[in-house]
């Protein structure tokens, strides 16, 4: 059951410099969907548009347009506390106490106070904190301890999605095996549907169903994690894969930098890089070709 929709969505805004203002194509285009209960993860270089795309999702950045359907309706901000998101540094207030830090959601909301002492104790429980954290203060504690915080304080709420933007990748290498379990255990708890986005394709191989390549703000492939793994079609996402120290194969070595979202190239976007480009990749725009039920591809080569 899909609980989560991106249909065509594209998200422009203004850079201002001292010289001019300047259009920036942060997501161009960008469709797909998420099934409850899943953990579906976006891999790409950093400035492709994943953070923009959960920030979009959230209606912290703006549609230009395009449509965020929750449950088959347009996402409201009605819907906001049916979807949390947690951060890659988590924003804990120095002057509150955990208990407060914790609790602010559910005071927001109006819930009663009873039921807000409850829950705040047992989603710490849940996290691996113990009640002793209460009435202690964030710079008591470790990176790690205040990733659990802010996973705590997201899902006192108890949301159906949550949006992590690379919430491990500010931990050492000891800790971030334990947020990620963490977060694979408190998903099959309350079933929730996890969005992950990660720079590690480790990270992402181990904790997701489904895996999705940005490029300059568009999808460039999707499918199960192991169809995306064990048979990528993309060049693009080849070349990712190729990077990852754990590849076995060749190497495969890109051109150039990442273009800026200000100057998008024509046609494929990835034609300024490809190794395998064509002619018509600097003309036409590919569209998205089914593979099989679960993999998709947008590249001429298909």
């Amino acid at each position: 059951m899909t609980i989560l929709e991106i249909k065509d969505v594209y998200a422009q805004y203004i850079s201002s410099t001292l010289e001019k203002k300047q259009t920036v194509y942060a997501l161009n285009g960008v469709s797909f969907s998420v099934n409850k209960g899943e953990i579906f993860s976006i891999a790409g270089e950093s400035g492709c548009g994943k953070s923009t795309l959960l920030k979009t999702i959230m209606k912290l950045t703006p549609l230009s347009s395009g449509e965020i359907l929750y449950n088959s309706k347009p996402f409201e901000k009605d819907f906001r506390q049916k979807i949390q998101m947690i951060f890659q540094t988590p924003s804990l207030n120095p002057k509150m106490k955990i208990y407060d830090i914790v609790e602010e959601p559910l005071k927001i909301n109006k819930i009663p106070r009873e039921e807000r002492k409850n829950r705040v104790v047992n989603i710490l429980e849940d996290v691996g904190l113990s009640s002793d954290v209460l009435d202690r203060y964030p710079h008591e504690f470790s990176g790690g301890q205040k990733q659990r915080i802010s996973i705590a304080r997201a899902l006192v709420m108890k949301p159906e999605v949550l949006l992590a933007d690379e919430p491990v990748s500010a931990l050492d290498i000891s800790i971030r095996g334990q947020i990620i379990n963490l977060l694979k255990s408190l998903q099959k708890k309350y079933n929730l549907t996890i969005i992950f986005i990660s720079h590690d394709l480790n990270v992402i191989r181990y904790i997701s169903d489904r895996v999705a390549v940005m490029y300059l703000g568009e999808i460039v492939e999707q499918g199960l994690t192991e169809e995306i793994f064990s048979n990528p079609l993309h060049p693009y996402t080849q070349a990712l894969l190729s990077a990852n120290p754990s590849f076995k194969g060749e190497r495969i070595a890109l051109k150039g930098e990442l273009p800026s979202p200000l100057y998008l190239p024509s046609g494929c976007k990835f034609n300024t890089r490809c190794p395998r480009v064509m002619p018509i990749c600097k003309n036409e725009h590919p569209e998205i070709k089914n593979i099989s039920n679960t993999h998709f591809v947008k590249c001429h080569l298909f």
